[in-house]
């Protein structure tokens, strides 16, 4: 019996180190969310974009800083203006679908949100990283979208929390999205459900 608590409490102490809590995002804090048309909120009224409706739900002050067609590349170039202008206390990071849909190397991609979060933990600005789905047209045919796993690698790598699978359940249903690759106005609400619900579970928003 000795031994399997003392098992029980090392599997524990592992997942904490793994996942280890996150500060609280207060309200009223400045959230920056950098990324591209998913989160300007394309295939949706600007009062239906995701970051709109979390804000409403969180208490927060939300930068939407997406851009349509933006790219990792554009986002790197991008942030150390924002971060200096807003100096959020928590940065989202939703970019790389348009890297991917350009065929840009995936090293690439992965070494540019690296550096994304490299600058603003270097600002001691916490970061979560929002993963997006792998392109697969049969996958998205049959309604089953997953996440790019080079999410995973950077999240691990950089040791910042990953939001999982907001944006590949939403865009794996017809009738959540304005076309192939963007969410409708319904879509974005299970996005804003699915992104606070995840953020809770990481710690940055406080219970309940």
């Amino acid at each position: 019996m000795k031994k399997l608590i003392l098992i029980v409490v090392l599997v524990l102490m592992a997942c904490s180190e793994k996942h280890p809590p996150q500060p609280t995002i207060m309200q009223g804090s400045t959230v920056l969310i950098l990324g591209d048309s998913l989160s300007f909120g394309t295939g949706a009224k600007p009062e239906e974009a995701y970051p709109t409706l979390l804000e409403k739900t969180t208490g927060w002050h939300i930068v939407n800083a997406g851009i349509p067609g933006d790219t990792t590349s554009g986002g790197l170039q991008r942030l150390p203006d924002l971060l200096e202008t807003h100096q959020p206390k928590l940065l989202l990071i939703e970019l790389g679908g348009n890297d991917l849909l350009r065929q840009v190397s995936v090293k690439q991609v992965e070494e540019n949100l690296k550096s994304i979060i490299a600058q603003a933990k270097a600002l001691g600005v916490p970061v979560a990283l929002v993963a997006i789905p792998e392109i697969s047209p049969f996958m998205a045919a049959v309604g089953n979208l997953s996440d790019h796993p080079l999410y995973a690698r950077v999240a691990e790598e950089m040791q910042v929390p990953l939001v999982t699978d907001v944006f590949s359940d939403v865009l794996s249903k017809r009738d959540l999205k304005s076309d192939q690759i963007h969410p409708n106005a319904e879509g974005y609400a299970v996005v804003a459900s699915g992104m606070r619900k995840a953020l809770k579970a990481l710690g940055f928003i406080q219970a309940p």
